[in-house]
């Protein structure tokens, strides 16, 4: 599934992460849940637990308290102290059970407490109200990031996976490349043919976008009539010919609203060689100076800015 599309979620089994030191309750629970449509992963104390909390992001996180070293109340405090494991649903699975235990339970953030020996029918049953939750607020969240005319992912998002590309990129060494795409002349068709017109166009772009990227790419809507696309383990040249593809696919659509029309657009796309180190926002001015140039230079062309150096400029078509 495209990058850009809507529905992230769909295709991915949620994982329920179990934290308990009994073998027994392990197997248990792989035997008992096996039939549901969940992954379920282990730890066997709260060390490696909140381990693979970060690292795996479960749906749902399953915890008993009364373990050595680290009980589960300070788990829970930790989980809900890390901003990355924060929003993940807690149901605690414990042989304590004092008005006092459950007090503090729901005090450090857990949404649900069940007492051993529990009754497998109604664990269930709890896993899958938790797992309906964990995927409504997912929908929520996501919702508040697309963009409601194209449908790509909107500024917020942008702003966040481009943060964390970058991230990668500086600590792996990989290859990254961004491209900013803006409209050529975009305020003429609002003017000329209407905003609903306007509006097409940039529907138009978003569906060019969706057709051409490929699935790792990540296009979005930047504001107004610019865009952005994200190609992870993509290097500028490799990049180029993807921005190439749809100046051309954009190029020869015709409009219904205005068929004399064309619409073009001009392409600033910015990628360092291996050794540069860039911040999110210095990658980013790089692709807007390039941007720049290919406005300047005669627009619907694309114009790649390595570290340092500007190259040719290509005119599409």
């Amino acid at each position: 599934m495209n990058a850009t599309t809507l529905h992230p979620f769909e295709d991915s089994q949620p994982t329920v992460l179990l934290i308990d030191d009994s073998v027994d309750v392990h197997r248990l629970l792989k035997a008992r849940l096996r039939y549901e449509d969940l992954k379920l992963a282990g730890a066997s104390n709260g060390k490696e637990g909140l381990e693979q909390a970060r690292t795996a992001s479960p749906a749902i996180v399953l915890l008993d308290l009364d373990m050595p070293d680290m009980d589960g109340f300070e788990v829970l405090r930790r989980l809900k102290d890390d901003p990355a494991t924060l929003d993940i649903p807690v149901i605690v699975l414990s042989g304590l059970q004092s008005a006092q235990d459950k007090v503090t339970a729901f005090d450090l953030g857990a949404v649900d407490y069940i007492t051993k020996p529990f009754n497998l029918t109604e664990l269930r049953v709890r896993v899958r109200s938790a797992l309906r939750l964990h995927r409504l607020v997912q929908m929520l969240a996501q919702r508040a990031q697309i963009d409601g005319l194209t449908g790509l992912w909107n500024r917020a998002h942008f702003n966040k996976r481009w943060t964390d590309e970058v991230s990668a990129c500086t600590r792996h060494h990989r290859p990254l490349s961004l491209a900013l795409i803006d409209l050529d002349h975009f305020k003429t068709i609002n003017d000329t043919y209407g905003h609903p017109a306007g509006d097409a166009v940039l529907q138009g772009l978003s569906r060019v976008l969706q057709r051409e990227c490929r699935q790792e790419d990540v296009g979005c809507r930047y504001g107004g009539e610019e865009f952005t696309l994200i190609m992870p383990d993509t290097t500028p040249t490799d990049a180029a010919g993807v921005c190439e593809r749809i100046l051309a696919a954009l190029a020869s659509i015709s409009w219904p609203r205005h068929p004399e029309r064309a619409v073009t657009a001009s392409i600033g796309l910015a990628g360092p060689d291996v050794t540069a180190d860039l911040s999110a926002d210095q990658w980013l001015d790089e692709a807007d100076r390039a941007l720049y140039a290919a406005k300047q230079s005669g627009r619907n062309r694309v114009v790649t800015r390595l570290i340092g150096q500007v190259t040719p400029m290509a005119k599409a078509g």
